[in-house]
């Protein structure tokens, strides 16, 4: 990691398999960040803001479930909402569009990494976890096109490793992570 880097948001994709590594990971944060970190995270369009309740049970950092214009904070979780996509108008603003599903996903992780990379550029890193399609590896390369940090899951210790496999055959990443380690990386920033 270039220390010359200010990190100035963690945006993490994951799919089948990912709750259970971003639970380990809320467990382990320090209670306080100095960026924001948004998941965007696979999940029924009716699922409501059951995640949100869900997480904040394991994290004193607030969880916020994005609405439209939300205001990005440090020190914040932020959760896409179901059936829509996140885009970031600038350092301080985020957006949600419901446009047509990409890799059969609403929210795409594609999506939300291309429009965070377009802002933050070489100050963001894209975690991208479990899951069982290609949703995430157009956006870890546009992130890394960006000179931004792309850190992967470790197949051999994904639930489903079809995301993060394909992820590494793939791109040029800067880390590969094991779920137990994860937290720690983070901490570090």
């Amino acid at each position: 990691m270039n220390p010359q880097t200010n990190i100035e948001l963690v945006i993490i994709g994951g799919s089948a398999g990912s709750l259970q590594v971003i639970i380990e990971m809320i467990k382990k944060l320090n209670n306080t960040l100095s960026f924001p970190m948004v998941l965007v995270l696979h999940r029924k369009a009716q699922s409501g803001n059951i995640l949100q309740t869900l997480l904040q049970q394991f994290t004193k950092i607030p969880v916020i479930e994005i609405e439209d214009k939300t205001d990005v904070q440090h020190n914040a979780i932020y959760i896409v909402p179901a059936d829509y996509h996140l885009l970031f108008e600038n350092r301080e603003n985020m957006s949600l569009d419901s446009s047509e599903k990409m890799n059969y996903s609403r929210p795409s992780i594609d999506v939300s990494f291309r429009s965070a990379a377009e802002v933050y550029g070489e100050n963001i890193i894209g975690i991208l976890l479990s899951g069982a399609n290609a949703d995430g590896v157009e956006g870890l390369s546009y992130i890394k096109k960006n000179n931004g940090k792309v850190w992967i899951q470790d197949p051999e210790t994904a639930e489903v490793d079809y995301m993060p496999r394909h992820a590494i055959e793939e791109i040029d990443y800067d880390l590969i992570i094991r779920p137990a380690n994860l937290a720690d990386y983070i901490n570090q920033l």
